[in-house]
Protein backbone atom coordinates (compact mmCIF):
# COMPACT_ATOMS: atom_id res chain seq x y z
CA UNK A 1 0.00 0.00 0.00
CA UNK A 2 1.40 3.16 -0.79
CA UNK A 3 3.18 5.06 1.93
CA UNK A 4 1.25 8.42 2.29
CA UNK A 5 -2.19 7.01 2.65
CA UNK A 6 -0.54 5.11 5.55
CA UNK A 7 0.63 7.93 6.77
CA UNK A 8 -2.41 10.08 6.25
CA UNK A 9 -4.25 7.70 7.73
CA UNK A 10 -2.27 7.42 10.87
CA UNK A 11 -2.60 11.70 11.03
CA UNK A 12 -6.01 11.34 10.82
CA UNK A 13 -6.67 8.93 13.82
CA UNK A 14 -4.02 10.48 15.94
CA UNK A 15 -5.63 13.90 15.41
CA UNK A 16 -8.94 12.53 15.37
CA UNK A 17 -9.73 14.26 12.13
CA UNK A 18 -12.83 13.05 11.44
CA UNK A 19 -13.37 14.26 7.81
CA UNK A 20 -9.90 13.87 7.08
CA UNK A 21 -10.18 10.04 7.49
CA UNK A 22 -13.77 9.36 6.17
CA UNK A 23 -12.82 11.67 3.09
CA UNK A 24 -9.07 9.51 2.70
CA UNK A 25 -11.27 5.71 3.77
CA UNK A 26 -13.53 7.04 0.27
CA UNK A 27 -11.09 7.81 -1.61
CA UNK A 28 -8.62 5.11 -1.03
CA UNK A 29 -11.97 3.04 -1.63
CA UNK A 30 -12.67 4.48 -4.95
CA UNK A 31 -9.38 4.13 -6.12
CA UNK A 32 -9.03 0.41 -6.25
CA UNK A 33 -7.50 -0.07 -2.90
CA UNK A 34 -8.01 -3.19 -0.98
CA UNK A 35 -10.69 -2.08 2.05
CA UNK A 36 -9.34 -4.62 4.54
CA UNK A 37 -5.16 -4.16 3.51
CA UNK A 38 -6.43 -0.23 4.25
CA UNK A 39 -7.67 -2.04 7.20
CA UNK A 40 -4.41 -3.78 8.42
CA UNK A 41 -2.00 -1.34 7.09
CA UNK A 42 -3.10 1.78 7.56
CA UNK A 43 -6.28 2.05 10.80
CA UNK A 44 -5.26 -0.44 12.42
CA UNK A 45 -1.42 0.58 13.15
CA UNK A 46 -2.81 3.98 13.86
CA UNK A 47 -5.16 3.44 16.04
CA UNK A 48 -2.69 0.86 18.08
CA UNK A 49 0.10 3.97 17.81
CA UNK A 50 -2.76 6.56 19.47
CA UNK A 51 -3.06 3.54 22.11
CA UNK A 52 1.03 4.02 22.39
CA UNK A 53 0.67 7.66 22.90
CA UNK A 54 -2.06 7.36 25.21
CA UNK A 55 -0.01 4.95 27.50
CA UNK A 56 2.85 6.65 27.76
CA UNK A 57 1.14 10.00 28.53
CA UNK A 58 1.04 11.87 25.55
CA UNK A 59 -2.53 11.72 24.65
CA UNK A 60 -5.16 12.11 26.92
CA UNK A 61 -8.89 10.48 27.22
CA UNK A 62 -10.86 13.13 25.65
CA UNK A 63 -8.55 12.52 22.56
CA UNK A 64 -8.22 8.67 23.03
CA UNK A 65 -12.17 8.93 23.02
CA UNK A 66 -12.23 11.33 19.40
CA UNK A 67 -9.62 9.05 18.03
CA UNK A 68 -11.70 5.73 19.27
CA UNK A 69 -15.02 7.61 17.18
CA UNK A 70 -13.12 8.18 14.02
CA UNK A 71 -11.82 4.21 13.75
CA UNK A 72 -15.79 3.23 14.88
CA UNK A 73 -16.68 5.57 11.69
CA UNK A 74 -13.65 4.17 9.07
CA UNK A 75 -14.28 0.98 10.35
CA UNK A 76 -18.08 1.20 9.56
CA UNK A 77 -17.05 2.31 5.90
CA UNK A 78 -14.71 -0.47 5.31
CA UNK A 79 -17.00 -2.93 6.71
CA UNK A 80 -20.13 -1.57 3.69
CA UNK A 81 -17.09 -1.71 1.32
CA UNK A 82 -16.51 -5.39 1.92
CA UNK A 83 -17.73 -7.90 -0.53
CA UNK A 84 -20.18 -10.05 0.64
CA UNK A 85 -18.65 -13.40 1.19
CA UNK A 86 -21.32 -14.60 3.91
CA UNK A 87 -20.90 -18.11 3.71
CA UNK A 88 -23.08 -20.49 5.35
CA UNK A 89 -20.56 -23.43 5.46
CA UNK A 90 -17.51 -21.00 6.88
CA UNK A 91 -19.70 -20.71 10.24
CA UNK A 92 -22.31 -18.36 12.39
CA UNK A 93 -20.70 -16.29 14.66
CA UNK A 94 -22.31 -13.96 17.62
CA UNK A 95 -20.12 -11.73 18.81
CA UNK A 96 -20.85 -8.70 21.58
CA UNK A 97 -18.81 -6.45 24.00
CA UNK A 98 -20.07 -7.69 27.65
CA UNK A 99 -22.27 -5.77 30.35
CA UNK A 100 -20.84 -3.03 31.65
CA UNK A 101 -18.48 -2.33 28.82
CA UNK A 102 -18.85 0.11 26.17
CA UNK A 103 -15.36 0.19 24.40
CA UNK A 104 -16.15 -1.49 20.83
CA UNK A 105 -13.43 -0.82 18.52
CA UNK A 106 -11.22 -3.97 18.59
CA UNK A 107 -14.82 -5.83 18.50
CA UNK A 108 -15.27 -3.89 15.17
CA UNK A 109 -11.80 -4.90 13.77
CA UNK A 110 -12.53 -8.61 14.25
CA UNK A 111 -16.51 -8.33 12.50
CA UNK A 112 -14.53 -6.95 9.52
CA UNK A 113 -12.20 -9.70 9.65
CA UNK A 114 -14.48 -12.25 9.96
CA UNK A 115 -16.68 -10.61 7.47
CA UNK A 116 -13.97 -10.68 5.08
CA UNK A 117 -12.74 -14.34 5.97
CA UNK A 118 -17.11 -15.14 4.86
CA UNK A 119 -18.41 -15.90 8.29
CA UNK A 120 -21.58 -14.90 8.89
CA UNK A 121 -21.21 -12.76 11.44
CA UNK A 122 -24.08 -11.38 14.34
CA UNK A 123 -22.99 -8.35 16.08
CA UNK A 124 -25.38 -7.64 19.03
CA UNK A 125 -23.10 -4.60 19.76
CA UNK A 126 -21.63 -3.35 23.45
CA UNK A 127 -22.94 -3.61 27.07
CA UNK A 128 -24.93 -6.91 26.17
CA UNK A 129 -25.99 -8.70 28.97
CA UNK A 130 -24.77 -12.29 29.45
CA UNK A 131 -28.45 -13.58 29.64
CA UNK A 132 -28.74 -11.93 26.50
CA UNK A 133 -25.98 -13.31 24.68
CA UNK A 134 -26.96 -16.81 25.65
CA UNK A 135 -30.48 -16.76 24.03
CA UNK A 136 -29.43 -14.69 20.67
CA UNK A 137 -26.83 -17.64 20.42
CA UNK A 138 -29.70 -20.03 20.86
CA UNK A 139 -32.14 -18.33 18.92
CA UNK A 140 -29.83 -18.06 15.53
CA UNK A 141 -27.92 -21.05 16.30
CA UNK A 142 -24.58 -20.01 15.78
CA UNK A 143 -21.63 -22.30 15.83
CA UNK A 144 -19.48 -20.01 18.19
CA UNK A 145 -19.90 -16.88 20.42
CA UNK A 146 -17.10 -14.33 21.24
CA UNK A 147 -17.43 -11.95 23.74
CA UNK A 148 -15.06 -8.58 24.61
CA UNK A 149 -14.09 -7.56 27.71
CA UNK A 150 -12.10 -4.16 28.03
CA UNK A 151 -12.35 -3.65 31.54
CA UNK A 152 -11.09 -6.09 34.10
CA UNK A 153 -13.82 -5.22 36.08
CA UNK A 154 -16.33 -6.68 33.43
CA UNK A 155 -13.75 -10.25 32.54
CA UNK A 156 -16.32 -11.65 35.18
CA UNK A 157 -18.92 -11.45 32.48
CA UNK A 158 -16.93 -13.87 30.58
CA UNK A 159 -16.96 -16.36 33.06
CA UNK A 160 -20.78 -15.84 34.07
CA UNK A 161 -21.37 -17.05 30.29
CA UNK A 162 -19.94 -20.12 30.42
CA UNK A 163 -22.09 -21.14 33.98
CA UNK A 164 -24.91 -19.47 32.16
CA UNK A 165 -24.42 -22.25 29.09
CA UNK A 166 -23.89 -25.12 31.36
CA UNK A 167 -26.77 -24.28 33.12
CA UNK A 168 -28.95 -24.30 30.55
CA UNK A 169 -27.34 -27.86 28.95
CA UNK A 170 -26.22 -26.09 25.63
CA UNK A 171 -22.59 -25.67 26.52
CA UNK A 172 -22.03 -28.51 23.87
CA UNK A 173 -23.69 -26.53 21.38
CA UNK A 174 -21.35 -23.51 21.11
CA UNK A 175 -17.65 -22.84 20.89
CA UNK A 176 -16.23 -19.86 22.87
CA UNK A 177 -13.70 -17.64 22.36
CA UNK A 178 -12.62 -14.73 24.67
CA UNK A 179 -10.88 -11.52 23.70
CA UNK A 180 -9.82 -7.73 25.43
CA UNK A 181 -6.95 -5.85 26.39
CA UNK A 182 -7.30 -7.62 29.64
CA UNK A 183 -7.90 -10.79 28.93
CA UNK A 184 -5.47 -13.63 28.68
CA UNK A 185 -4.90 -17.73 27.78
CA UNK A 186 -4.80 -18.06 31.40
CA UNK A 187 -8.24 -16.44 31.74
CA UNK A 188 -9.98 -17.95 28.86
CA UNK A 189 -8.67 -21.75 29.98
CA UNK A 190 -9.27 -20.59 33.88
CA UNK A 191 -12.89 -20.12 32.97
CA UNK A 192 -13.83 -22.97 30.06
CA UNK A 193 -13.87 -21.21 27.14
CA UNK A 194 -12.38 -22.80 24.35
CA UNK A 195 -10.44 -20.09 22.97
CA UNK A 196 -8.21 -16.71 23.15
CA UNK A 197 -7.58 -14.16 20.70
CA UNK A 198 -5.00 -11.83 21.03
CA UNK A 199 -6.10 -9.69 17.71
CA UNK A 200 -8.77 -9.46 14.98
CA UNK A 201 -6.23 -11.80 12.73
CA UNK A 202 -5.44 -13.87 16.16
CA UNK A 203 -9.69 -14.19 16.57
CA UNK A 204 -9.86 -15.80 12.37
CA UNK A 205 -7.20 -17.86 12.72
CA UNK A 206 -8.81 -19.60 16.48
CA UNK A 207 -11.95 -19.59 15.26
CA UNK A 208 -11.13 -21.69 11.91
CA UNK A 209 -9.09 -23.92 14.12
CA UNK A 210 -12.32 -24.06 16.34
CA UNK A 211 -14.66 -24.75 13.43
CA UNK A 212 -11.97 -27.37 11.68
CA UNK A 213 -11.60 -25.16 8.75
Amino acid sequence: MDAKIIESAKEAVIKHDMDKAIELTNSSIADGVNPLELMNDAFIPAINAVGDLFGRGQLFLPELVQAADVMKAVTALINDALPDKADEKAGTILIATVKGDVHDIGKGIVVSMLNANGFTVHDLGRDVATELIVDKAIELDVDVIGTSALLTTTMGCQKDLEKILKDKGVRDKFKTIVGGAPVTVRWADKIGADAYAEDAQDAVVKIKALLGK
